[in-house]
């Protein structure tokens, strides 16, 4: 069903409105993973209440406790609830999104203010967060908006969990949702939930053209239906000796150096392939065979399930290519001239990639400063059958050998920071095929089906948690970075 013209018309109306909005969600530096930030992502929690609340939702904002983040101990910022409609007739949709962002500063690359939203000459709306996650979130408040105006009845009951912790694991949340997909909870009698990334100047009435989701397409060209994500184990490792930073020119090769062991052992975890060097992280994902590589599937062979999400999960069928990652990336970098390969790669397979180093000298000019205590910090991307359970112990063992072949005097301690599980759904459910037939009416294409290599950590406990379908409907094209 086409977009009624009225709504289209308001859109455009309120354009100008729905950017300011947007530009006045990205100015406020909500970085989850500071804890010099913490009280800008709660100052966004309180903001965007307040937008909610203005039309018509009912909300409740969720203390979700305390945490410990760089030895210092936290109040996390808390969760919103929310809830518009109750008629038994309709369907009751639960919506999902986040509010922190990940740092961001011009140094990083950014031609401009991260904090700043810039419309481009081309109408991006350039800012972090306008793509991850706060630009998706205010396109359900200018649908919300449209109906409140208009006095116009939602076609469904919506209830809302916007949370501040995505960024750095979803703490508390996990807990949160449990306790509220029980009878009587705020998501009990949920029938599908859908985890958003919606154009927030470019949305039309629900389920005309469906929201989307948390993560991004292949490219720019053909829109995508995410039925998988990798999940994450992301750790710290820590090299200290010193009582103080020392000088290179009176203790320079004369002292075992935390920085000189921190590089040995970063060295040791992932190879200039991609290949993860931790004995037993690989070994555990089943190699691919030539008919999921390349669609030929034997019914015979595998189970329904199995034929269902290989038959759809063909990686040579994907409108992609070598080009588009290298695109995307910003050069011609691709560790495989094979689409398949890449491909695989993203969705498939684990992936280990070192993030950076706490305590080192980064600033300009040459200090010669030994550090006396550095932390480097890496992550895994997991699938299936791989859990953070199963892989810490798999780290923790390999870097500890390879630590003691160091026969350094330096004192050695890994930590992980947070994780989750990798995630896989049903795309033969409704949910999805209402998602399909929306966006062969938006787009006049069909979308192609991903899973995807980033992670979002709350989606399996909403799945487990409420029993019902998870959607992810990404609107996030393939070179967006914010």
């Amino acid at each position: 069903m086409p977009a009624p013209s009225e709504f289209l018309q308001f859109i455009d109306s309120n354009a100008d409105g729905f950017i300011q909005r947007l530009s006045d969600a990205v100015a406020i530096p909500s970085i989850s993973g500071d804890p010099v930030h913490r009280q800008d992502v709660v100052k966004m929690a309180n903001w965007l209440n307040g937008q909610l609340k203005s039309y018509g939702v009912h909300t409740q904002l969720v203390d979700l406790g305390k945490h410990t983040m760089d030895g210092q101990e936290l109040s996390l910022p808390p969760a919103i609830l929310g809830r518009i409609g109750t008629d038994p007739t309709k369907k009751t949709v639960l919506i999902y999104g986040h509010f922190d962002v990940q740092p961001a500063n011009k140094s990083d690359g950014w031609d401009t203010d991260p904090f700043t939203l810039v419309v481009h000459e081309d109408g991006r709306l350039i800012g972090r967060g306008s793509s991850d996650d706060k630009g998706p979130i205010l396109g359900w408040l200018n649908v919300l908006q449209y109906h409140h105006q208009n006095n116009k009845e939602l076609p469904l009951n919506i209830r809302f969990c916007f949370e501040g912790m995505e960024e750095s694991g979803s703490e508390g949340l996990d807990d949160l949702v449990r306790k509220e997909s029980q009878p009587g909870g705020w998501f009990n009698g949920v029938d599908c939930v859908c985890i958003v990334r919606p154009d927030p100047c470019n949305m039309v009435s629900l389920f005309e053209e469906y929201p989307q989701s948390d993560n991004y397409w292949l490219n720019t060209r053909t829109p995508a239906l995410t039925y998988g994500l990798r999940g994450l184990a992301y750790f710290k490792l820590t090299i200290s000796g010193p009582a103080r930073d020392l000088h290179s020119g009176v203790f320079g090769r004369t002292v075992h150096e935390p920085m000189t062991d921190l590089i040995a052992l970063m060295s040791k975890l992932v190879d200039v392939s991609g290949k993860i060097l931790i004995p037993g992280v690989d070994e555990m994902v089943e190699p691919p065979t030539e008919s999921e590589k390349y669609g030929f599937v034997d019914p015979s062979n595998v189970s329904e399930l199995q034929l269902t999400i290989l038959s759809r999960a063909i990686y040579e069928r994907l409108d992609y290519s070598v080009t588009d990652v290298e695109e995307s990336a910003g050069g011609q970098i691709a560790l495989s001239a094979s689409k398949v390969d890449v491909l695989m790669g993203r969705m498939r397979y684990p992936s280990l990639s070192l993030h950076g180093i706490e305590g080192a000298f980064s600033g300009a000019g040459a200090k010669t400063v030994i550090p006396a205590k550095v932390s480097g910090k890496f992550s895994i991307r997991l699938v299936p059958p791989q859990t953070p359970e199963l892989v810490e112990p798999l780290v923790i063992q390999y870097l500890t050998s390879e630590f003691a072949k160091l026969k350094s005097k330096n004192m050695f301690s890994i930590e992980n920071l947070h994780g989750g599980k990798p995630w896989m759904a049903d795309h033969k459910h409704w949910n999805f095929e209402a998602a399909k037939i929306a966006t062969r009416a938006v787009y006049n294409q069909e979308p192609d089906l991903t899973r995807e290599g980033g992670s979002i950590p709350v989606t399996l406990t909403f799945a487990e948690s409420l029993g019902v379908n998870v959607l992810l409907l990404p609107m996030g094209r393939g070179d967006d970075g914010a």
